[in-house]
C-alpha cells in the first residue's frame, strides 16, 4: 500500500491543512462562541476531510497506516510530554506581590528564557505565565506583555539544548551532539533575546507611562516531577536498546514507549503530591491543554500530505523549495534554509519540518555538525526562532494565549498576532541573516 510520500500527491491534498489553519485564524473572529464550543469537532472534521478521501483513493489500509503512524510516532509523544510539563509546572505557585513594571516584566522574561532550555519552553511558559499575568492584572494594556513572553520564553529561550524545543530533540535523537546548538547558535540566540527584551522594554515603558516584594514558591515539590521529565527525555535519547514494538503496523522504539509511559506516571505523581490549594491559587484548569490536544491532532493529521510532498523533494510538487535552498554550484544556501525552514515552521509543526530540511541537507549528523555546520545552524535557528511567528508555530504559544484569555487578557487575534510578529520579529530575522546566515 502506498504511503503518502509514495503516492505522488498533488497540492490539492493540502486543502484540509489550509482549512484548519483558516478555521483557527478566522472563526474566533467571526463566530467566536461557536468556535469556543465546537473547535474540537471542527478540527476532527478537517482531519476526516483528509483521511476519508485518502482511504477512498489509496485504500483503508493506507489511511489507517497514516493515522496510526501519526498518532503513535508524533501526536502521543508530543502530547504526553506537554501534559507532563503542563501538570508539573501548574502545580508550582509563585507566591508574591509582583508589580508589572517594565523592569519586572523584563526580568520575568529573562529568567523564563534561561529556564526554557533546561525545562523546555512548555515547562518555563507554564511556570511563569501566571505570575506575569498576575503582576500586570491592574494594567489596562497587557496583551503586548504576553505577546513578547511568547516570543522570548515560549520560543527563543528553548534554542540551546534538545530539552528546550522538539526540533532540537529530534536532531539529538538522530545524532546531533547535546551541546552542539550551544556552540553554534548561542550568539544568535543572545542577540535575538537581547533585541526582543530591549524592544519590549521600550514598548512597555511607553504603555506604563500612560497609564517590597517578598517571593516564594508553593508546591515546590513539583520541581521533582519537572526534573524527572528532563531525565526521561534525556534517557530516550541516550538509551538505544535496539528493540522496536509493532503497534498496528507502526514500529515504535522501546525507549519511546518507556519514556511516554513513565511521563504519564510522572503526571499522576505530580497531581498526587501537589499540596492542597496550590492549583486553585494558580487557577489551574485543563482547558488550555484540552484546546492544544484537540486542535493539534487535526493539525498533525492534515499536515501528513503536506510533509509528504515536502519530503518528495525535487520530484514532488514543492520541487521549487529544493532549488531555492541550493546555489548554482550545488552548495546549500544557509539563508534559504533559515527562511524556508523557519517560515514553514511558523505554520507546520516545527519538529517534522526540521526533519524535512535536516534530510534535505543530507541527513548525515556528522557531516552537518562539521562541514555543514552553517546549514544545520540555519535549520535549527529557523525551526526554533520562527516558531514564534504565529500562534500555531509552537504548542506553548497556543497554551499561553489560552491561559491569558482565561484570565481576561484581550489577546490579539490570529492575524493581529501576525502583525506583531511581522513588525517585531521579521526585521530582526533579516538582520540576523545579514550577520550569520549569508
Amino acid at each position: 500500500m502506498a504511503s503518502p510520500a509514495e503516492a505522488g500527491l498533488s497540492v490539492a491534498w493540502g486543502l484540509p491543512f489550509a482549512g484548519i489553519l483558516l478555521s483557527i485564524a478566522v472563526m474566533p473572529l467571526v463566530a467566536g462562541s461557536f468556535w469556543h464550543h465546537h473547535f474540537g469537532k471542527i478540527a476532527t472534521g478537517w482531519a476526516l476531510a483528509f483521511l476519508v478521501p485518502y482511504a477512498a483513493v489509496f485504500g483503508p489500509g493506507a489511511a489507517g497506516g497514516a493515522l496510526v503512524h501519526t498518532v503513535m510516532e508524533e501526536y502521543i509523544p508530543f502530547t504526553v510530554l506537554l501534559v507532563a510539563l503542563y501538570t508539573a509546572a501548574g502545580g508550582i505557585y509563585v507566591r508574591g506581590n509582583l508589580h508589572g513594571s517594565p523592569g519586572v516584566n523584563v526580568a520575568i522574561m529573562a529568567v523564563g528564557s534561561a529556564l526554557a532550555s533546561v525545562m523546555g519552553t512548555t515547562g518555563a511558559s507554564m511556570l511563569l505565565i501566571r505570575p506575569l499575568i498576575r503582576a500586570n492584572d491592574n494594567r489596562p494594556h497587557a496583551a503586548h506583555v504576553v505577546v513578547f513572553f511568547i516570543f522570548t520564553v515560549s520560543n527563543v529561550g528553548g534554542s540551546l539544548t534538545p530539552l528546550g524545543d522538539p526540533p532540537l530533540f529530534l536532531g539529538f535523537l538522530r545524532g546531533v551532539s547535546f551541546f552542539w546548538t550551544v556552540d553554534h547558535i548561542l550568539w544568535e540566540m543572545l542577540f535575538l533575546l537581547a533585541a526582543l527584551l530591549a524592544i519590549f522594554y521600550a514598548v512597555d515603558s511607553w504603555y506604563f507611562r500612560r497609564e517590597g516584594v517578598r517571593l516564594g514558591l508553593e508546591g515546590a515539590i513539583n520541581l521533582l516531577p519537572l526534573a524527572a521529565v528532563v531525565g526521561l527525555v534525556l534517557m530516550s535519547g541516550l538509551w538505544k536498546p535496539g528493540v522496536e514494538v509493532d503497534v498496528l503496523g507502526t514500529a515504535v522504539p522501546l525507549q519511546a514507549l518507556v519514556r511516554d509511559g513513565l511521563l504519564l506516571v510522572v503526571t499522576g505523581l505530580s497531581l498526587a503530591i501537589t499540596p492542597a490549594g496550590v492549583r486553585q491559587k494558580n487557577q489551574f484548569t485543563w482547558a488550555p491543554m484540552q484546546e492544544v490536544a484537540l486542535l493539534f491532532i487535526g493539525i498533525f493529521l492534515t499536515m501528513v500530505p503536506v510533509l509528504a510532498m515536502l519530503k518528495a523533494g525535487a520530484t514532488g510538487p514543492f520541487a521549487a523549495l529544493v532549488h531555492a535552498v541550493t546555489g548554482p554550484d550545488g552548495q546549500p544556501l544557509p539563508a534559504a534554509y533559515f527562511w524556508l525552514c523557519g517560515l514553514l515552521s511558523s505554520f507546520l509543526d516545527n519538529a517534522p519540518t526540521y526533519l524535512v530540511f535536516f534530510n534535505l541537507a543530507g541527513g548525515d549528523p556528522v557531516a552537518l555538525m562539521t562541514s555543514g555546520a552553517a546549514t544545520l545552524a540555519a535549520i535549527s535557528a529557523g525551526a526554533v526562532f520562527m516558531g514564534a511567528n504565529s500562534y500555531i508555530g509552537n504548542a506553548p504559544n497556543f497554551m499561553v494565549k489560552a491561559i491569558a484569555e482565561e484570565r481576561g487578557v484581550a489577546m490579539p487575534s490570529f492575524f493581529g498576532y501576525l502583525l506583531w510578529s511581522g513588525a517585531v520579529l521579521l526585521p530582526l530575522f533579516a538582520l540576523m541573516t545579514l550577520i550569520w546566515f549569508r
